[in-house]
């Protein structure tokens, strides 16, 4: 029984060259898959440098990197401007890969952010003390920072319970509050921060980083079609990249187009409004029911209209400048019906009825 044992003792041990074998083969199957990533991810700067379009935040940032002291920061702006991007990058440069995570908690709109979380969790994480070495042997910052995103949606509770822990863990801890609207920010919260804006990306900026990420993808697109994409994201970057993407999909190699642009970004073709304008023109009530119908049959959203219908009407110069002011009061109107939860088909009949009396009246 005892032989019978160690018998199978010995034969179940694979010997270190059959070890290397295995070894080996789960290395290269491992080298082989790659990680299909979302290229907003794959493309998001890793460093300071590599952001577009900020030159006051990354000032600040880089003699912060430099060994400067850090402020709490509240970065606003538009969204896909570069805010979360900015200081996740900072935060890899000043910490590097290794004490990231230890160093930085990040708190999204997602995660749950109330006024228990900022007592227990944020408290917590702020008053753990940290050393000033990395393993690199480069200076590390004798401080962590907690990023809240999207700190607008968050309750005036939590926001009142977090000023506390502001001040308190100011030896330790640094903040950086993103919000898209400073304006729900409590005024306690954004006087202990520096306050940064960044500015939509402009449309030579946007065509720059696109070109480069169509290049490198090996995406066939024209200097139209960026621009167009430029066009219709309206200047976030993170839309633009995602529709390019999307686009990429759709046309598996083929040339992208501003129609398949059109389609993925779901804008309302130029042909559709003139139809609508036309049957304002008309004066027939029928074939602007008819003609937004059709509309609302093809799945147009009806706050894309508004939009665009707004557009359409500013740059309009057969109209007077009280036309004008009569159709985008109604455009107001409707535009806080639909996000109030009106019925789209109503509305549309309601906005395209102002148009034809206004634009009838001229005839």
């Amino acid at each position: 029984m005892q032989a019978f044992l160690k018998g199978t003792s010995v034969s179940t041990k694979p010997s270190l060259k059959d070890r290397g074998v295995a070894a080996t083969a789960g290395s290269s199957g491992e080298n082989k898959k790659t990680k299909p990533v979302p290229w907003v991810e794959k493309y998001r700067p890793k460093c300071v440098d590599e952001i577009a379009f900020q030159e006051e935040v990354v000032a600040v940032l880089k003699k912060s990197l430099e060994g400067a002291d850090l402020p709490n920061l509240l970065f606003y702006g538009p969204p896909g401007t570069g805010k979360t991007s900015t200081i996740l990058a900072a935060a890899r440069e000043l910490f590097g890969p290794e004490l990231f995570r230890l160093r930085v908690l990040e708190l999204n709109a997602s995660d749950e952010r109330g006024i228990q979380v900022v007592r227990e969790k944020v408290k917590n994480f702020a008053q753990l003390t940290v050393s000033g070495s990395r393993s690199d042997g480069k200076p590390c910052p004798p401080f962590k920072i907690v990023i809240l995103d999207e700190a607008d949606s968050m309750t005036s509770a939590a926001q009142a319970a977090l000023r506390r822990t502001m001040e308190k863990e100011s030896k330790t801890t640094r903040f950086c509050l993103i919000c898209n609207y400073v304006s729900r920010i409590i005024e306690p919260l954004t006087s202990r921060c520096s306050k940064f804006r960044f500015k939509p990306l402009s449309d030579k900026i946007q065509q720059q980083r696109l070109l480069d990420i169509a290049d490198k993808e090996h995406v066939k697109i024209s200097n139209e079609g960026i621009a167009y994409l430029v066009k219709v994201s309206e200047g976030d970057l993170r839309k633009a990249i995602t529709f390019l993407q999307s686009a990429t999909r759709l046309t598996g190699g083929k040339e992208i187009t501003e129609k398949v642009i059109t389609d993925i970004a779901g804008v309302i073709p130029a042909q559709t409004i003139d139809g609508i304008f036309a049957a304002c023109q008309s004066g027939s009530f029928d074939k602007l029911e008819a003609v937004v119908k059709d509309l609302i049959d093809e799945g147009h959203a009806a706050t894309q209209l508004v939009n665009q219908f707004h557009d359409v009407v500013v740059e309009n110069d057969n109209l007077s400048d009280k036309q004008k002011s009569i159709i985008t009061e109604k455009l107001a109107e409707v535009d806080k019906c639909l996000a109030d939860g009106a019925d789209e088909h109503l509305q549309l009949i309601s906005l395209c009825a102002t148009v034809m009396q206004q634009l009838t009246q001229n005839c």
